[in-house]
């Protein structure tokens, strides 16, 4: 039984990826307060990940351009709300400058891996284990009418057929999997799917042209194009999706979809996208180099005959 709680706040993370690992704690507390409304605090891209969740309120941006990271502002505009609980994942302080019934925070709970787990949402689950004690929910984004309807139009005739999606790029240049790769990886996997499609932003674009220029299979080059919304809603239209360690692979297990990342540096137990249809490679030394294309089809093979 808990306690009557009509509104939240949730504090979230900045970067995409970890913005939805943050989206199993958002539900959990939907589930366990499923009349209170939930106001979240994001970044101003990232947020784009709550935008269309139909339990939240108002959603708040740090703008970490301004005076003092953007923290008087946010205070400002937080602190005539009325809060019954703040769930605080980012844990900068911020909880406690706002008034509330309770608080949850990294502070106030003892976490270590050895209690929670290795992943992060398994450490962002611990924050609230005293009112939710489950298993943790799937990451999950919200899409709308606009975003299928651009996912259709954007897919045109390969719409509804077998599409790989794959997401070349990465925020660092050691995180990137040879473009060589890649196009090998199509060549031995085509004959499984209609089409290819490719999602990054502009930086993307000349990789993602180099391989469809050289492939039998047609393909779709969507980077640079589109939101993350509309990426999400493309994503939900794919057979599977392969990428490197980039907001993209949380995007797509977020979207229900099979999905392997290629990790060289980084560490997967902790960062890997979660969920029960995403698995991970990572190349011995982590190094990407050491990660061959045939380890990636075979791990593809296998994930599509779970399936």
């Amino acid at each position: 039984m808990h306690d009557q709680v009509n509104k939240i706040l949730f504090i979230s993370l900045s970067n995409i990826g970890d913005a939805i690992m943050t989206t199993p704690v958002l539900l959990a507390l939907h589930e366990c307060y499923p009349e209170a409304v939930i106001d979240i605090v994001g970044d101003q891209r990232s947020s784009e990940v709550f935008k269309h969740c139909p339990f939240r309120g108002e959603i708040f941006h740090k703008q970490k351009q301004r005076f003092l990271r953007g923290t008087p502002a946010l205070l400002k505009a937080l602190w005539f709300q009325s809060y019954d609980l703040i769930v605080d994942i980012r844990t900068d302080g911020l909880a406690y400058l706002i008034p509330a019934g309770k608080r949850y925070t990294k502070f106030n709970k003892k976490l270590n891996r050895k209690t929670t787990g290795l992943h992060s949402v398994q450490q962002h689950m611990g924050i609230i284990s005293e009112i939710f004690q489950g298993d943790p929910p799937q990451c999950y984004i919200w899409v709308g009418n606009a975003e299928n309807k651009f996912a259709e139009e954007a897919l045109g005739k390969y719409y509804g057929k077998r599409l790989l999606g794959l997401g070349i790029g990465a925020n660092a240049e050691i995180k990137i999997w040879p473009t060589e790769n890649y196009l090998s990886l199509l060549e031995k996997t085509g004959e499984f799917f209609d089409a290819a499609i490719f999602l990054g932003d502009d930086r993307d674009k000349e990789r993602s042209d180099f391989i469809s220029s050289r492939v039998d299979m047609p393909c779709i080059n969507l980077c640079g194009t589109t939101d993350i919304l509309q990426a999400v809603a493309v994503q939900r239209c794919l057979t599977g999706f392969i990428g490197n360690d980039s907001g993209l692979g949380h995007m797509a297990s977020a979207a229900g979809i099979p999905t392997i990342t290629i990790f060289g540096i980084g560490d997967p137990d902790r960062y890997r996208p979660w969920g029960s249809k995403s698995i991970w490679l990572q190349g011995e030394n982590n190094e990407l180099e050491n990660i061959k294309v045939d380890d990636v089809v075979t791990s593809l093979k296998k994930l599509m005959r779970k399936l």
